[in-house]
């Protein structure tokens, strides 16, 4: 007697999980809701499908924004709503007002934000990114200690290049507080290899307290640092403030307050 063959017909999943197995991770979350109103407005199976794509749409679109801004490390920061024009005495506000608007990420430009500590540098610079993330691109943030930290910490070449990668992929790399500590000539070559690998094809935003004559103290002796400004520079916006700190501004509005309590 012949035994019947073996069915090649797959198990059933539960629609649910059928759903999910395809991507369609929101409609399989909310899918008792989302056939309750199927019925309840008399869908059409066009328009079903219609509903099913804008839902799924948006739910990929929300996951990715949040994985962009995952990656990017913003960190805590002011919105340019609270940005106080006023207070420098030095500020192109519609130079500003054009880095926000990101036309420089589509040429591979780069900007520098030049001034001293407490004049809100790194709060245009974090608005500048969060707006890139926003629009779609990819972003990274990252202090000019750390990224170099980083880079000298790797003990192979392999390593060394796969770091180098990770810098140079996104659309915009932000570099904080390039101008606060001093490096060696090693950290000098790691940076002039991210900028050089970066340069005329992903941008660039730098955030400095020194002026560009004064970068040969950041990294004292480094073959490097005129070709590294340079290539910085070339296709670059320059933003310059200038004025007292915000900060010592607060700190001495806060004192004179605990002053005049009894």
């Amino acid at each position: 007697m012949t035994s019947p063959a073996p069915s090649t017909t797959p198990p059933t999943l539960p629609l649910s999980d059928a759903l999910r197995s395809l991507g369609l991770r929101r409609t399989a979350a909310d899918l008792a809701d989302f056939l309750a109103r199927a019925t309840r407005s008399r869908w059409s199976p066009a328009m079903l499908l219609e509903e099913l794509v804008r839902a799924e749409s948006q739910d990929r679109a929300q996951r990715s924004l949040e994985r962009r801004l995952a990656r990017a490390r913003l960190g805590r920061f002011k919105l340019m709503a609270d940005f106080e024009w006023d207070w420098p005495k030095t500020v192109d506000r519609a130079a500003v007002e054009r880095v926000l608007a990101l036309g420089f990420l589509e040429s591979g430009g780069n900007v520098i934000l030049a001034a001293a500590q407490g004049l809100g540098k790194t709060m245009i610079a974090k608005n500048v990114a969060h707006q890139a993330v926003l629009q779609g691109y990819s972003v990274r943030c990252v202090t000019a200690a750390d990224l170099l930290l980083d880079l000298g910490s790797q003990e192979t070449a392999r390593a060394l290049e796969r770091r180098l990668r990770h810098y140079v992929a996104p659309r915009l790399l932000a570099i904080d507080e390039l101008g606060y500590l001093t490096f060696d000539n090693r950290a000098a070559d790691l940076l002039f290899q991210v900028v050089s690998r970066r340069y005329e094809r992903r941008s660039i935003l730098v955030t400095t307290n020194l002026a560009f004559k004064d970068w040969g103290t950041i990294f004292p002796n480094a073959a490097c640092v005129t070709a590294l400004i340079d290539r910085l520079t070339h296709h670059a916006e320059i933003l310059t403030l200038a004025g007292e700190s915000y900060r010592r501004r607060e700190a001495e509005a806060a004192q004179k307050a605990r002053r005049g309590k009894p």
